[in-house]
């Protein structure tokens, strides 16, 4: 029995490997699917969350509202962030190449784009301290500054090197189609 709803994105199962699958270039997209990890862990926030929301039901049938309100806020906070990190990533349209965190969002226009690069270089393991060696996804802005796109090491590349290599692939393949067309080879 097929079951759609496991499949994010039906434009990466393409055979005919198109750079950019989708009809609509003005929409915001991510060029790949979220990884494992960042999913597990939005997953396990939720599940968080719903024990702090049955917490709030006992605390306010118990007849302590200011404490069900806290408590309710709490679980709301977890949820929103759970959200958020679903969130994070990079995202591409015709109008540029977003790079959502989880506090700040950075836009660059296509027009501002110097290059895409795949570098080798330490990178943080799942966004900790930790550094090992890695892949980096480098965007080069007109003004000199550099933006990490990707690393191979972060929750949505974690051990899938393939995914990787193919988001890298197909933002390359945007700056080539919207930007300056300068990408540089691996």
């Amino acid at each position: 029995m097929p079951l759609p709803f496991l499949t994010a994105d039906r434009a990466f199962d393409t055979t005919d490997h198109a750079a950019l699958p989708f009809d609509d270039h003005d929409q915001w997209r991510r060029p790949y699917r979220p990884g494992s990890w960042r999913v597990g862990t939005a997953a396990l926030a939720l599940l968080l969350a719903s024990f702090v929301l049955l917490a709030a039901v006992i605390i306010a049938t118990a007849g302590a509202f200011g404490g069900a309100g806290v408590t309710f806020g709490i679980a709301v906070l977890i949820i929103a962030s759970a959200l958020r990190m679903l969130r994070m990533g990079t995202w591409v349209s015709r109008a540029g190449i977003r790079r959502v965190g989880f506090f700040s969002t950075s836009t660059v226009p296509w027009t501002k784009v110097t290059s895409v690069r795949t570098t080798q270089q330490p990178v943080r393991w799942l966004g900790l301290p930790r550094t090992v060696q890695g892949q980096a996804l480098v965007l080069d802005r007109r003004a000199g500054e550099q933006l990490l796109l990707l690393t191979d090491h972060n929750s949505d590349f974690l051990s899938r090197v393939e995914a990787f290599d193919r988001a890298a692939d197909t933002i390359e393949a945007w700056n080539a189609e919207y930007g300056t067309g300068q990408t540089a080879t691996r």
